[in-house]
């Protein structure tokens, strides 16, 4: 089920808001969650619940002996178990067929006959996210971080809570253990979390869904002109932005409305300063799950600059191929690998950290955008080749022609987005004050979403297929 559907909006919603603060009491409000959570993930595909509810009760009971057991073998193979399972449901789910691709690929050019079946694995939506939230949980318990849950429906909430389930941000269960057991429930908080959600629902169907139109001109083009292919890139640059932070802002709001405080997962990334500074930005709560759980295990800086540059690049590597069972993205995590090991080895700060603070951004910006054509494209040969259209190497044709008569509104919408992006505040630096004006402004911006859907028809979210 999508945020920007009309199931969700005019009756999913409606619904757990209404059972939520209406018809039952306070002691079955967990329940309510967890069970309409699951409903709807359920809705996508019933049978892969099962998955969840699997890594859930694994985990539950991990955390559970872990937590009682003073015995240091005892608490490492509960904590081993919870890893493998998780692990495995994610590699088989999202990797077996890159694998057995792989592998195929290997054994052929050594002139070996031994293919390995493809099974074309359905992936199971979020499982990336569900996955790494729940198995941070009983690796905190281990670590002394974060105590057991007070009960199942208290740890289910917690994996399966709708407004982060799908994409994230995902959520450390230390952060959510008080409010799964007391919320608070103010009219301002409902405020709020209702301008989270508007403001991100505009972001996706209005913004992102917009400028969208201009990324296949660089993508589906064998051989992108120059103006083409900066279209196109630019275009889905912020595409992603928007569409992936307007759905961390719904699910902030849809938390508030619940009582729950989510954490922030953006904060301006286009304007970081440099790729280390738009790590600490963009997807911020995955930044932070990889760098505690992933980077300081390797060692972190800890053992001397050579084995820091190496931990940077394994860790970005292994983010990289999280996104998806492509070696492309693999080929954008350790892109970003490098850099982050070349900036350590600078300073942290780039090679720029003598230009004015807007040509720091317009650099990393620059730098970043070349990792977008590797995470967007199918293939590294596609990939190459619009970046070879970047550089002017297939020539300009007649491509701002094409580019301003087919696609004027997203022209417009790119510039919109550029200006929000890079200049405007982001939604957590806005102070709404609950007032006629505030009412107003939601309530043009919820109409004219709705109106978007209606007209365009819901589109997933791109995090979806991660």
């Amino acid at each position: 089920m999508l945020f920007n559907s009309y199931e969700f909006l005019f009756l999913f919603l409606p619904v757990v808001l209404l059972g939520y603060f209406v018809l039952l009491p306070k002691g079955a409000r967990l329940g309510w969650l967890t069970v309409l959570s699951y409903f709807f993930y359920g809705w996508w595909d019933w049978r892969f619940c099962s998955l969840m509810l699997i890594s859930t009760l694994i985990d539950y009971q991990a955390g559970k002996h872990i937590g009682a057991s003073d015995d240091r073998i005892v608490r490492r193979r509960w904590l081993i178990l919870s890893m493998v399972s998780n692990l495995s449901l994610l590699g088989f789910f999202k990797y077996f067929d890159l694998a057995a691709q792989s592998v195929n690929q290997l054994t052929a050019l050594f002139g070996l006959d031994a293919p390995i079946p493809l099974l074309h694995v359905v992936l199971p939506v979020g499982i990336s996210f569900y996955t790494f939230q729940s198995m941070s949980y009983s690796i905190d318990i281990y670590l002394g971080a974060a105590k057991p849950a007070r009960s199942i429906w208290s740890f289910a909430c917690y994996v399966a809570l709708f407004p982060q389930l799908i994409a994230g941000p995902i959520v450390r269960y230390r952060d959510l253990a008080d409010q799964l057991v007391a919320r608070t429930h103010t009219w301002s908080k409902a405020a709020l979390g209702i301008n989270f959600f508007i403001v991100g629902l505009a972001k996706k169907v209005i913004l992102a869904d917009g400028v969208a139109l201009l990324a296949p001109r660089a993508f589906d083009a064998a051989t992108p002109d120059l103006v083409s292919a900066w279209a196109g890139t630019l275009g889905y640059a912020m595409q992603i932005y928007f569409d992936f932070s307007g759905y961390s802002d719904m699910a902030v709001g849809l938390g508030l409305m619940l009582g729950f405080r989510l954490p922030q997962n953006f904060n301006s990334p286009y304007k970081a300063v440099s790729i280390t500074d738009f790590w600490r930005r963009w997807h911020i709560t995955l930044s932070s799950w990889l760098r505690d759980y992933l980077y300081i295990p390797l060692g972190g800086n800890r053992l001397g600059p050579l084995r820091t540059y190496v931990n940077l690049f394994i860790t970005m590597l292994l983010g990289g191929l999280w996104h998806g069972a492509n070696w492309t993205f693999v080929v954008w995590g350790g892109y970003h690998g490098l850099l982050l090991a070349l900036e350590r080895l600078l300073g942290k700060r780039g090679w720029w950290v003598w230009a004015p603070v807007a040509l720091q951004r317009v650099f990393t910006f620059l730098l970043v955008l070349v990792g977008w054509v590797f995470f967007r494209a199918e293939s590294v040969s596609q990939a190459v080749a619009v970046l070879k259209g970047m550089a002017g190497l297939h020539g300009v044709d007649a491509g701002l022609v094409a580019v301003l008569g087919e696609s004027p509104l997203a022209i417009i919408l790119l510039v919109v987005t550029g200006g929000i992006a890079f200049i405007a505040p982001n939604s957590w630096e806005i102070r709404w004050r609950a007032n006629v004006v505030f009412f107003l402004w939601l309530g043009v911006l919820f109409v004219l979403s709705v109106f978007t859907i209606m007209v365009n028809t819901a589109s997933p979210f791109l995090y979806f297929q991660f």
